[in-house]
């Protein structure tokens, strides 16, 4: 059993030094920036998805299995690694990540160039795959540094500032990615992503510092889950997680969550290329195709910040009253793309969701698998929040593109929007929930 008790109101955010904030900039800014040069080694995927199914000749069903394999890699390797990353330190997970993310879409892009024909939907399955188990160590890697430089008053505007990088990675893959696609041989969509992580892999090597006493400064009392643990640095071992994590009902709760948003996220951002090209005949590389894929990094950053600054500001570092408020926003933001006829407006409610669907994606899996795992599990609680994500993710590419074959783009929307219901009412049994606030027994 779990009680939940309530207790003192967050504390308040510690000074900083001049030089901290500094050392800590250096930090937190290069590990953005790869992480946005690894959305465009991800996404890469879907800004080519009406091509590659053109070229050769596959269903939607049948690019979704890419998809899907992809999704579901990444979602058990996110799960398995989140531990591996508690225990070896973000560190070295973003160097990990960034090597074989670079390794695996340059070896993509020259496959393609090579003149690849034979048994692709198979190989691309695999390469996609492999690709993404390389992926799962980003979110993770960027979680576990960042618990340890940032107090829990903090993490809601700096998740939001943080959202801008990650959208960024949108803008590279989707609008830069949209360009080159439109300009040069389509697999140049594969090959530019690696040169682009391979340059931040040398910058993360010399800049990033797991906590600040490894760069200098002293660490600070982080006021999350784990900051008042005696043992909060030791490694963390199966007892721990099974007593902290997995018998935890906010983290649980959370997970649920997570798994509506990964449906929702997933949904739009897989299938939105063809949905515009076929629907209403808008191709990457024009200008209303640049409307959308600007507005979901402009939509990124909007909602990143605004679901933030809500939720320091507003609701005192309370993320669910915030994420309730969002979840409730996609579902008219879907309703509106999904009766919408014209193609400007179209690519502009692509972009207006992706306000409420990433500010609410930010929130909980990097700002609250922060609050609620603390510095101690931070990885393991954000590879839960991101795997059963993914989970939902997998079932956007093979199910829902055999409902797209079978029922047309009528359906789209419509069968993502009950996943924002189901989240919008988990919320609501988290209205309260802080690390502050919230003290886990355990009964014997």
């Amino acid at each position: 059993m779990i009680a939940v008790e309530d207790e003192a109101a967050p504390a308040s955010a510690p000074g900083h030094a001049a030089s901290f904030r500094r050392r800590r900039f250096l930090n937190w800014f290069p590990l953005g920036v790869t992480y946005a040069t690894f959305y465009m080694g991800r996404y890469n995927l879907n800004v080519a998805s009406s091509t590659i199914m053109k070229n050769f000749d596959l269903t939607k069903a049948q690019f979704g299995t890419i998809a899907t394999a992809g999704f579901w890699t990444y979602a058990l390797a996110v799960i398995f690694n989140g531990p591996l990353a508690d225990r070896f330190g973000g560190r070295r997970a973003i160097l990990l990540a960034a090597a074989g993310t670079a390794i695996m879409n340059l070896v993509i892009g020259l496959l393609f160039l090579s003149g690849w024909q034979t048994k692709v939907l198979v190989g691309m399955s695999l390469l996609y795959a492999l690709n993404q188990y390389f992926q799962s160590f980003g979110a993770l890697s960027i979680v576990k540094v960042n618990a340890h430089w940032f107090h829990v008053r903090e993490r809601g505007v700096f998740g939001g500032i943080f959202g801008i990088m990650i959208s960024s990675g949108y803008f590279l893959a989707l609008t830069v990615g949209g360009w080159l696609l439109a300009r040069f041989p389509w697999y140049i969509v594969f090959l530019a992503p690696s040169a682009a992580i391979a340059a931040m892999l040398a910058v993360d090597w010399f800049m990033v510092a797991d906590t600040p006493d490894d760069a200098g400064h002293a660490d600070i009392d982080t006021g999350d889950a784990t900051s008042a643990d005696a043992d909060k640095d030791a490694p963390i071992d199966f007892a721990y997680l099974v007593s902290r994590v997995f018998r935890n009902r906010v983290i649980l709760t959370l997970v649920a969550a997570e798994f509506c948003t990964g449906f929702v996220r997933q949904g739009l951002m897989l299938w939105f290329v063809p949905f515009l090209k076929e629907v209403h005949g808008v191709n990457p590389g024009t200008w209303l195709f640049s409307i959308a894929t600007g507005g979901i990094t402009v939509g990124g950053v909007v909602g990143g910040l605004l679901c933030g600054w809500m939720s320091d500001r507003l609701f005192q570092s309370r993320r669910a009253p915030v994420a309730f408020l969002f979840y409730l926003a996609q579902i008219g933001a879907l309703f509106a793309l999904g009766v919408a006829r014209d193609p400007a407006v179209a690519c502009f409610l692509i972009g207006f969701c992706c306000t409420w669907i990433f500010g609410v994606h930010g929130m909980l899996s990097g700002t609250a698998s922060m609050d609620f795992g603390g510095t101690k599990a931070a990885g393991t609680v954000a590879g839960l929040l991101d795997g059963v994500q993914y989970l939902a993710s997998g079932l956007t590419g093979v199910v829902l593109g055999g409902l797209l074959d079978k029922h047309g783009w009528g359906l789209w929307t419509y069968a993502i929007m009950p996943f924002s219901l189901i989240g919008a009412i988990l919320m609501t049994t988290l209205w309260n929930a802080t690390p502050a606030n919230t003290k886990v027994t355990l009964d014997a």
